[in-house]
């Protein structure tokens, strides 16, 4: 879907500013198991050497990320104990690279592994593994046959299966997922897929790291847990296809924000970085408004106007005198009244961009004149919260996003999945979830930044605020402000959960992390 030629009012082209390029989405395919064999079979040739550098590679880059997310539980204690569930093969060899580097790092750590088939099973490059982190870890390394051993334990890594596992699971692996599932672990690890993934004893875990590639198979994985995608350069090699970018599954990458840390032009002024226009609020969900426009203006655009009930503008205002604040006409019940809509039109002449629906509540009143609004808006815009109904989305013709959670998607396309939901719509859509799924109707981009401390109230007002803001900077590109929008949002709420955990904090605290959140893709590869 395209914004070329977008109008912001009968006759107006949209300002210059922003520059209106449509960019590629740095993204990577999903792929089945088959289609990842392949690939492997490509980049590998079956050389020892490269299965080895490929799986020293993996499994340092599973340790690193152990340790980054063990942050939300209050940090990896440096006497960790850690459980390895080994089977025979590369998945093995990975689990054991990643304890070698858990140890290396915390030298005060311990670590017992579990083998599944027994030490004289391991294939030759799982053994070498083996044998490194006996060496590097010394003492406190040690074997527990082929059980695992009781007792509570900070880390555990699986290592059984990967993504070759064809189900059943053998007795051996079920003698320790079991075991594993029973016991008292803070953060329990799959490495590149969870073992017996479906199955009713596959191992449970927390986060699955998924190294090199996602597979298909993990996405909406009950026993998954988080995802992570480990990006180990493979579509970066001479000749591997990366696949198209506009079709299939795909995982978003860093790179998406890399930009956004660049250095602006030095000749440049506010005008130049869109102007947001926000409509939203009412007397009973004040909130939402609130934070929209808060998330707003630490997008980087350069103006926000929010259209607001009357009885609100001078209090926000005064939380946040950085937005141009108009107080609207009220209903007797405090939504935006009918009269809203002419004094919205007439502050529109250089906007570039809207967002409707945060805290807009659902009187009869205030939905029939932002249906008609948005039936006749030419400006892109942002859709969220109350005015997602199904027979304002689908209405006019400007390019849109649409910002829903599950039961709100369930509403505005009952029936659809979520390619047929953009179609329908002509639409960008956001679908907010434990992986958001963004899509245009052609691919369909998963994000795994965010996690548990998004669950709370005013989390998706934020994620409005900041793509819609994107959305004013770039109006060409909605597709492009929707997946920079949710990426930005989950890794602001990465870095608020490894700094104060994900119990104690409150929703607004995630704005405090979106400039650190850039800072740390500024170096990202954009491709």
């Amino acid at each position: 879907m395209s914004a070329r030629g977008t109008n912001s009012g009968v006759g107006r082209k949209v300002p210059a500013g922003p520059k209106l390029i449509q960019a590629a989405i740095p993204s990577d395919p999903i792929l089945t198991a088959r289609e990842t064999e392949v690939l492997e079979r490509r980049l590998l040739r079956g050389e020892e050497s490269r299965e080895w550098s490929a799986m020293s590679q993996a499994g340092s880059a599973v340790g690193a990320a152990v340790i980054d997310d063990f942050l939300e539980v209050g940090g990896l204690p440096v006497k960790a104990r850690i459980l390895v569930l080994a089977g025979k093969g590369n998945n093995a060899g990975d689990a054991l690279i990643a304890a070698r580097f858990l140890v290396d790092q915390f030298p005060d750590s311990m670590v017992e592994v579990a083998f599944a088939f027994g030490e004289r099973a391991l294939r030759p490059l799982a053994a070498r593994a083996w044998r490194e982190l006996a060496e590097s870890g010394g003492d406190r390394v040690r074997s527990a046959g082929t059980v695992a051993p009781e007792g509570d334990w900070d880390v555990c890594l699986d290592g059984i299966f990967g993504f070759q596992f064809r189900p059943p699971l053998p007795r051996e692996a079920i003698r320790l997922t079991r075991a594993a599932n029973g016991l008292q672990i803070r953060l329990r690890a799959a490495v590149d897929l969870p073992s017996g993934l479906e199955d009713p004893d596959a191992f449970r875990a927390d986060f699955t790291y998924a190294t090199g590639v996602v597979k298909r198979s993990l996405i909406g994985g009950f026993d998954a847990g988080r995802l992570r995608y480990l990006d180990l350069g493979f579509f970066e090699e001479p000749g591997v296809p990366a696949g198209r970018a506009d079709r299939g599954d795909r995982v978003l990458k860093p790179g998406i924000l890399a930009p956004l840390s660049r250095l602006r032009e030095p000749a440049t002024e506010k005008r130049k970085q869109g102007h947001l226009v926000v409509i939203a609020g009412s007397r009973t969900l004040p909130g939402a408004a609130l934070m929209t426009v808060l998330s707003a203006l630490q997008s980087g655009v350069g103006l926000v106007t929010a259209f607001v009930p009357e009885s609100l503008a001078a209090a926000f205002a005064a939380r946040a005198p950085e937005a141009m604040w108009v107080g609207c006409p009220e209903t007797p019940a405090g939504g935006l009244a009918a009269g809203s809509a002419a004094l919205i039109a007439a502050r529109l002449s250089r906007a570039t961009a809207l967002e409707i629906g945060p805290g807009l509540g659902r009187e009869t009143e205030t939905l029939a004149w932002v249906r008609t609004f948005v039936g006749s808006a030419t400006l892109p815009l942002l859709i969220d919260g109350d005015a997602l109904q199904a027979d304002i989305v689908r209405t006019g013709r400007a390019a849109r996003i649409l910002t829903p959670h599950a039961g709100e998607f369930a509403r505005i396309a009952p029936g659809l999945d979520l390619r047929k939901a953009c179609r329908a719509a002509r639409a960008v859509v956001v679908l907010k979830g434990p992986v958001t799924r963004i899509s245009d109707g052609g691919a369909v981009y998963h994000n795994f930044t965010g996690g548990p401390v998004l669950a709370r109230g005013g989390s998706g007002d934020l994620l409005a605020g900041i793509t819609a803001g994107l959305l004013a900077q770039n109006p060409a590109d909605p597709l492009l402000a929707a997946c920079r929008g949710a990426h930005w949002h989950g890794r602001a709420a990465d870095l608020l959960a490894r700094s104060r955990g994900q119990t104690a904090v409150r929703t607004s605290e995630l704005l405090d992390s979106m400039a650190p959140a850039l800072r740390e893709c500024a170096s990202c590869p954009t491709s």
